[in-house]
């Protein structure tokens, strides 16, 4: 099994959930390869000393996450920092020639994710992902398959987003994510959208337009000295598209929410088909829903129990529980395939693309135009910039 010397840039929350899955990759069952924690920077070096005291194959530490790019001894580098260092960061950490897991949106704003992309094209020997592990959960799978297969038939309408309540609380401290010049003028879709759109965009389904709803639901919010100052991002946002596909096209809604009473870290996805239909969410995570059709029979709604079926085998028995931390470790095992393996080679179900970040920040400028213009803004891939 080859090992891969993994450097993490942005060493918060998600950062040590990599470490974590990466200390425990004997939970796999012969992975094609094994990431090995060997260098970490973070700006504060509080957050760097968890390594230290954590992880004990680290071997370089810093609050210059340069010195990371610089390490002879990282191949590849999982990228976690604000939105508006994207393009900085994963730009220099392509051009060191360190393969790239970066979390979404992939730059601020289209522009930069152009210059991502531009520096991706002039390496087609190193692997350049991005974050979206929700569609590695069993029942996400599931309907994924079903799509794969062509058991839905033709596609009626599709739902899918993200819902959770970081934001309920209108006393909350201002962050960085809730600023337009850190996070960008995509607000919760930025940070939220690569998770919503992964798998409709896997399956090929392209929006050919956008009606947007944007909403700033807490203008303001207190700073640390509990001074109340300006909140100037998008909160929620609900996007009506119309997909283009053969044999006819389909409505497809997409949510967004932070500020969303009664949802702690709720992702879903329902497809309606002629055929067959599908349905799962993380509010009830073991369960996945669906309904075949067949003309003159009943139409019926079935509920089946999901057990641990991963993308990658584990040591798990089929009849436990899967969860958020086992989500991450199969999306890394399976960046890690990717890069043993190379950009052509077929994993079992890949993380998102950098041409799928392209086409996620196509859709989220659509929106910021069709809710500027109160109009239906057609999605343009091709614009550049």
């Amino acid at each position: 099994m080859q090992r891969l010397r993994i450097g993490i840039i942005g060493a918060g929350l998600m950062g040590r959930e990599f470490a974590s899955a990466a200390a425990r990759w004997c939970h796999l069952v012969e992975p094609v390869a094994e990431p090995v924690i060997t260098a970490v920077a973070s700006r504060t070096d509080k957050s760097v000393d968890w390594f230290r005291r954590n992880v004990s194959t680290v071997r370089t530490t810093s609050t210059d996450y340069c010195d990371v790019l610089a390490d002879g001894d990282v191949d590849a580098v999982y990228c976690a920092v604000p939105h508006d260092l994207h393009e900085r960061v994963f730009v220099e950490a392509i051009e060191a020639g360190k393969h790239l897991l970066g979390e979404k949106p992939f730059g601020i704003d289209r522009a930069a994710n152009r210059a991502i992309a531009a520096a991706a094209a002039k390496r087609p020997d190193l692997v350049v992902r991005c974050v979206s592990q929700f569609p590695f959960f069993p029942g996400a799978q599931r309907v994924f398959a079903a799509i794969r297969d062509g058991r839905v038939g033709r596609v009626l309408e599709v739902e899918a987003g993200f819902q959770h309540c970081s934001d309920l609380d209108p006393d909350k401290k201002i962050n960085w994510k809730r600023m337009v010049e850190r996070n960008g003028e995509y607000g919760c879709m930025g940070d939220l959208g690569m998770h919503v759109l992964h798998i409709p965009l896997r399956a090929g389904w392209r929006p050919a337009n956008v009606r947007a709803i944007l909403s700033n639901v807490r203008p303001d919010r207190p700073n640390d000295e509990g001074v109340r100052v300006p909140c100037d991002t998008w909160d929620n946002a609900t996007l009506l598209c119309e997909v283009d596909a053969p044999g006819g096209g389909f409505p497809m809604t997409l949510k967004y929410q932070r500020v969303a009473p009664g949802q702690t870290n709720t992702w879903y996805i329902r497809v309606v088909g002629e055929r067959h239909c599908a349905a799962f969410t993380l509010k009830t995570p073991r369960t996945l829903r669906t309904l075949d059709y067949e003309p003159g029979e009943a139409q019926v709604w079935k509920s089946e129990d999901l057990g641990y079926e991963s993308v990658y085998p584990t040591i798990s028995g089929r009849i436990f529980e899967f969860g958020f931390g086992d989500a991450i470790q199969q999306m890394f095992a399976a960046f890690c395939e990717q890069v043993v393996r190379g950009n052509d080679a077929d994993v079992p179900f890949g993380c998102a693309t950098m041409a799928e970040t392209s086409a996620h920040h196509a859709v989220l400028t659509a929106a910021l135009a069709s809710h500027r213009d109160g109009s239906v803004a057609r999605v343009d891939y091709d614009a550049a910039g």
